[in-house]
């Protein structure tokens, strides 16, 4: 196949989608969930935008992962439930989203402890959560909007921790009159114990989480819980953008005024191409399929947006939380006291394994250069696990 093709089926790549199928492209969309909507809409969530998507002549392919490319030969190599298959493109617009930025500290591999997003997703596929005490902590407004979301099922939300000081937070909150609705969704959703200037310096338990040990300034206390949603902002999902050659600068994928990377004939767009929440994202889709016009709409939000990630920007305290023993990379159970046995990430994964599990450094890589200040080492394929036949195929072919 050619025409457009779209990785991701979250807001940028349904917004994308829609406008290229508008056009009279030929459109394909591929996502690795089993249903479009992404993170943030999830299967069974129904709007505006999967209505218009459903209603397109775009193509959607689901369940199905991009584990190879080659830019130069304009090719993708897509693994759908283990079958994979080259396809063409004459231009490819990467809407490949974020994930949860953790960071480790002692205690954060205990059952029960989980990313903000992801105990959120737990429960939209059926995870009872009736009368269960929840901690809900690290940084950005993501804390409150799962909040209130577990609370709405149930849930007793025992606070927020937000590391973020109230002095940047108030700053934020004045900015936000600028965006009425804004300011007024966030209000809504504030809950009695909403703690600033707070993070967990431990999870405590045994067979599970029982409690949580917390510090705000000079005050340590525990809390008891039966869940703990703990994460601090998102990460660009960049890997794709890099192994295709696109340049990648400051965590996010470099695109011009058009959405278009460094790389001909390949666009970026939403989460991967800088973190800025939906509105962001469905701008920029758009504008990678060629609405051009609404350039000076994209300007006001990502000022927002730069607003945004400068408020909840992760403080430097929170590099101390991990001890000797507390194991970083979850995959391989590389502790940091094994990390400091060696002097970069490539030392890293050739003497300690670390990155080379499942996640391949998607979860401890973040968390690694936060900490020891590691850049991480190049992309290669395949990006996702994958049958070897399927490698061998593709190089058969080039």
């Amino acid at each position: 196949m050619s025409g457009i093709v779209i990785v991701g089926a979250g807001p940028a790549g349904i917004a994308a989608a829609v406008t290229a199928a508008q056009s009279g492209a030929e459109v394909a969309v591929f996502d690795d969930n089993p249903a479009v909507g992404g993170q943030i809409w999830r299967a069974g969530h129904s709007n505006q935008w999967i209505q218009r998507l459903s209603q397109s002549r775009a193509r959607v392919i689901t369940s199905a992962r991009i584990v190879s490319g080659d830019a130069a030969r304009q090719t993708l190599l897509v693994d759908t439930n283990g079958q994979a298959e080259e396809i063409s493109y004459a231009k490819l617009i990467l809407a490949t989203g974020a994930r949860e930025l953790f960071l480790p500290f002692p205690g954060w591999t205990l059952p029960n402890v989980m990313g903000v997003g992801g105990l959120q997703a737990l429960v939209k596929s059926g995870l009872l959560v009736k009368g269960k005490r929840i901690v809900v902590a690290g940084s950005g407004p993501l804390l409150l909007a799962v909040a209130s979301y577990l609370r709405k099922c149930g849930a007793g939300i025992s606070l927020i921790a937000e590391q973020a000081g109230l002095k940047s937070l108030a700053a934020f909150a004045v900015s936000l009159a600028a965006h009425p609705a804004k300011l007024r969704q966030a209000a809504g959703l504030l809950p009695r114990r909403y703690l600033t200037n707070c993070w967990i310096e431990a999870a405590l338990g045994s067979e599970r989480v029982e409690r949580v040990r917390l510090r705000q300034g000079s005050r340590v206390w525990e809390e008891p819980c039966d869940y703990v949603a703990n994460a601090y902002g998102l990460v660009a999902n960049t890997e794709l953008a890099a192994l295709l050659g696109c340049a990648v600068e400051n965590g996010v994928v470099k695109v011009d005024s058009s959405q278009q990377t460094s790389v001909a004939n390949i666009y970026c767009a939403g989460e991967s191409a800088g973190i800025g929440g939906v509105d962001t994202a469905l701008l920029e889709g758009q504008i990678a399929a060629g609405a051009s016009e609404l350039q000076p709409k994209l300007h006001k939000a990502k000022s927002f947006a730069r607003l945004l990630n400068q408020t909840f920007r992760p403080r430097a305290e929170l590099r101390a939380l991990p001890q000797p023993g507390t194991i970083v990379c979850r995959c391989e159970d590389v502790t940091l006291q094994r990390l400091r046995s060696t002097d970069s990430w490539r030392s890293a994964k050739l003497h300690e394994r670390c990155g080379m599990g499942p996640c391949q450094g998607r979860i401890c890589g973040p968390a690694i250069q936060f900490i020891l200040g590691w850049e991480p080492a190049s992309v290669r394929p395949p990006l996702f696990p994958t049958r070897l036949e399927n490698l061998v195929q593709e190089n058969s072919v080039k």
